[in-house]
């Protein structure tokens, strides 16, 4: 939709500061109504499009260069200071530094940040992750750390390789993982910069990859140094098409999407109780509509590679694909075990009426008890996709 420069004065009436009034587009979708007035700041140059969009109160755009965001949204207190935005999710307090690039099925949770010139597709950073600059972190899901003072971080220049020389992206990497990630109670992983990761990986809690190394190998232990040396070089025929580690690609697949599963019964059990003026309900929706698009690009992305995979000489991963990817789709609507579920919900509403309902101050308060049993109710929901697997392509390549 083009711009309206009726709405620019809509929402200048509406409280929204904007300095300079001539130079802001304002698509003619936009919903002047899902826009607070207080506090927010728009800055030259930005333009606003889409008719998802949520701006909350607090927010700030564009204080070090134009920002352009389509069918975002955007809660209390978020800072996009500079970048492109599109069909993105940012909690209380995230933040972007200038030449950002984030675009569909991104998450940012509360006080999670990025500097500078940082690509984000497909990513969810769990509450104060922290993200360096020169970053490309597509498809990652990164969790742990308890606070602003003890997050998860990536060094500046950092790459998540995302695409392989087959053509595919079934490649996410989880950097911690859901159920006791959301706990926020958990060590916080760092990754050493002008470093990379090779997916798809998985990485335990606690775990230090020192500057510059590449990672191609999973670590499940926890609290772990990983120190890189020099690659071997070498000159070898490449195969083509051929998936030497088909077996461990399916599996790191299917256990990234029960993460994902997991994740969205979060959201739809505990983070919702927590809607309210700081947390509104289009903010709530914009998570699950946030984790059905990561879902659906995961299974879309493993039935390509599992085609793949099939066509190179292993036909029961295409002849099974139809069992599996059914089995998957399933776990949308999988909600675990209801009687754990309901115990946690009853702990988390007790403790969030005393907070004030301040989701982290709340999340941070459950017993250990509690904060197992809620994590064992999440578990449920990975381990059932991670067996979907198994019985489905058993005699493939390990």
């Amino acid at each position: 939709m083009g711009p309206d420069s009726r709405l620019v004065q809509l929402l200048i009436d509406r409280g929204v500061f904007i300095p300079n009034p001539a130079s802001i587009e304002i698509g003619s979708d936009v919903d002047p109504e899902r826009i607070s007035g207080e506090g927010v700041v728009v800055h030259s140059g930005c333009r606003i499009f889409g008719q998802r969009t949520l701006i909350g109160p607090g927010v700030e755009l564009g204080r070090e260069a134009p920002v352009t965001i389509e069918d975002c949204r955007l809660g209390k207190g978020v800072k996009l200071r500079g970048g492109y935005f599109r069909s993105a999710v940012f909690l209380e307090g995230a933040s972007c530094a200038s030449g950002a690039h984030v675009r569909e099925g991104t998450i940012l949770e509360e006080h999670a940040g990025i500097a500078h010139a940082v690509g984000l597709k497909q990513t969810i950073l769990f509450p104060f992750a922290t993200l360096g600059s020169l970053i490309n972190f597509c498809d990652c899901l990164m969790a742990g750390g308890t606070g602003p003072r003890d997050h998860s971080e990536v060094g500046s220049s950092y790459i998540h390789f995302n695409f392989t020389p087959n053509q595919d992206k079934a490649t996410p990497s989880l950097i911690g993982d859901v159920p006791r990630g959301v706990m926020l109670n958990q060590r916080p992983i760092f990754l050493g910069g002008q470093g990379g990761m090779v997916g798809p990986l998985r990485l335990n809690y606690g775990t230090t990859v020192a500057a510059g190394t590449i990672l191609r190998k999973d670590e499940s232990r926890p609290n772990r140094l990983i120190i890189g040396g020099a690659g071997q070089g070498g000159n070898i025929e490449a195969p083509v098409g051929r998936y030497p580690a088909a077996q461990r690609i399916l599996r790191n697949n299917l256990v990234y999407i029960g993460n994902i599963a997991a994740l969205r019964q979060w959201y739809r059990h505990v983070r919702s109780m927590f809607v309210g003026p700081n947390f509104p309900e289009a903010l709530h929706e914009g998570l699950l509509e946030m984790t059905d698009l990561a879902l659906a690009e995961r299974i879309r992305r493993l039935k390509e590679v599992v085609t793949k995979i099939a066509a190179g000489g292993n036909p029961g991963y295409g002849e099974r694909w139809t069992l599996l990817e059914a089995g998957l789709k399933s776990l949308v609507a999988y909600e675990g075990d209801e009687r754990g579920r309901e115990n946690f919900q009853k702990s988390i509403h007790s403790l969030a009426s005393t907070s004030g309902y301040d989701y982290i101050k709340t999340v941070q308060s459950v017993s250990t008890t509690d904060a197992e049993a809620g994590t064992a109710w999440l578990q449920g929901i990975v381990d059932r996709a991670a067996a979907i697997g198994p019985a489905t392509v058993d005699g493939g390549p390990n």
